[in-house]
């Protein structure tokens, strides 16, 4: 790996190509001369009046063209206008990304039970076709377990006060007022339990992790407004006045991978596990069960040498592109593809695998899932509306499961170039032949 040096050198090199240094540093310098392009007002309803003003900034300032403006403000997007007031400000157009589905993946966990087809949305080749074939070995091992460990979404407002000895005593009052807390966070909620509040102390500084389960929902939202109404109360009732407080305190692991969500939880922590027989092994990926052991193994140090948090493969790839086909926030794949993936063999050679992600933030309700094609990818799980959000987390950790497994396989047996390269780099085909 190059030093630090010896890639600042060779950036440094790039940009004096093309120039001086005073010429590079006269390009960051501010500019007032020319006067900035029309701004994009924000609105808080979508009204048609509004995207045809947006877009006449977009084609008349900026360097989108006309037919970009056909492309992603069509017919459709302008049908469903109305149906984003929720989800989108400033709406300019529908961005339509391909959806493929794999399957059935057999499940037999606590809540997803059977088999399921998987949309998944992606412009990734090779995605869908690997976790296709970590789909099919699994349902043809019998299915793997699967299980829900474990429930709770966070935020984390803090406190300042003039001294270690104020926070002490507001702590105390927390502690004592946690009833009346609870009322008030649940007053903003249907859904929402408030079912811990768990101080942490930093010299004068007072973290305060509140903790809701949240139905079927992801439930950021529901979680933060409830705890707005929270430290409301505390700042009308409590007789330890903090010098100021702030409603999220980057503690709560909030779209981000953190070693607290690691160890504890941050909306579902699921697992799936399955051993598989050698010949079924050897027959689908084209390797020996030890072989992918092997490279379990070194990968399991890799990971260790390289700081990552948590040992596993690519458990992001999968849950973007599932996030993205049911509506849930996307960027919740920052935490979410956490966890610890591991390989054993058993008797016979047999391999047992395992997967368990402590970070699993999906909702069958609320958010984008209502939106159309995200609710049709839901439909196509057979998982839309409510009681079924902790299926989806199951089914969230048996796919990460057929990803790990797959792309391992694919690695062991030394096809995992040769797959990307068949599939990514392929011309374009309408035709080709249909499945039987």
């Amino acid at each position: 790996m190059p030093s630090a040096s010896e890639t600042a050198r060779r950036m440094l090199k790039a940009l004096l190509t093309t120039g001086t240094v005073d010429g590079v540093a006269d390009r960051q310098k501010r500019s007032m001369a020319t006067p900035s392009w029309p701004w994009l007002r924000q609105t808080k309803s979508l009204n048609p009046s509004f995207t045809a003003s947006y877009w006449r900034a977009l084609t008349g300032h900026g360097p989108a063209s006309q037919a970009d403006q056909a492309v992603l403000y069509d017919d459709v997007a302008q049908a469903d206008l109305a149906v984003y007031g929720r989800n989108i400000e400033n709406y300019v157009g529908n961005l339509r990304v391909p959806v493929g589905a794999i399957g059935p993946l057999r499940i037999n966990g606590l809540f997803a039970q059977g088999d399921h087809y998987v949309p998944l949305a992606t412009t990734e080749a090779a995605l869908v076709a690997s976790y296709g074939r970590g789909a099919r070995l699994i349902s043809a091992a019998g299915g793997c377990a699967a299980a829900i460990l474990a429930e709770g979404v966070h935020r984390a407002p803090g406190f300042a006060f003039a001294d270690l000895a104020d926070a002490g005593r507001f702590v105390l009052w927390v502690m004592n007022a946690e009833d009346r807390l609870r009322a008030a966070a649940e007053a903003t909620t249907r859904h929402g339990k408030l079912v811990d509040i768990a101080p942490h102390i930093e010299g004068d500084h007072v973290y305060l992790v509140c903790t809701y389960t949240t139905g079927d929902a992801a439930g950021q939202n529901m979680v933060t407004i409830a705890t707005q109404a929270l430290c409301e109360a505390i700042a009308a009732e409590c007789p330890v006045k903090p010098l100021y407080w702030f409603l999220e305190t980057n503690l709560s692991g909030d779209k981000k991978a953190s070693a607290l969500s690691f160890t504890a939880v941050r909306g579902r922590k699921a697992v799936a596990e399955i051993i598989l027989p050698a010949d079924l092994v050897e027959s689908t990926l084209h390797t020996t069960t030890r072989r992918m052991h092997d490279y379990w193994r070194m990968s399991a140090l890799g990971g260790v040498m390289s700081g990552s948090i948590g040992i596993q493969g690519h458990y992001a790839n999968g849950l973007a592109a599932l996030y993205l086909a049911t509506g849930q926030d996307v960027a919740c794949v920052a935490e979410s593809a956490v966890g610890v993936t591991r390989f054993e063999l058993r008797e016979d050679d047999a391999l047992y695998a395992s997967v368990t992600l402590p970070n699993i933030i999906v909702g069958t309700v609320g958010g984008g899932t209502g939106l159309p094609t995200q609710s049709a990818g839901l439909s196509i799980l057979g998982l839309k509306g409510e009681g079924k959000a902790r299926a989806l987390a199951e089914v969230c950790a048996a796919l990460c499961l057929a990803g790990e497994l797959s792309i391992i396989g694919a690695l062991a047996a030394g096809h995992f170039a040769r797959a990307h390269a068949s599939l990514a780099r392929r011309a374009p085909d309408a035709a080709g032949d249909a499945p039987a």
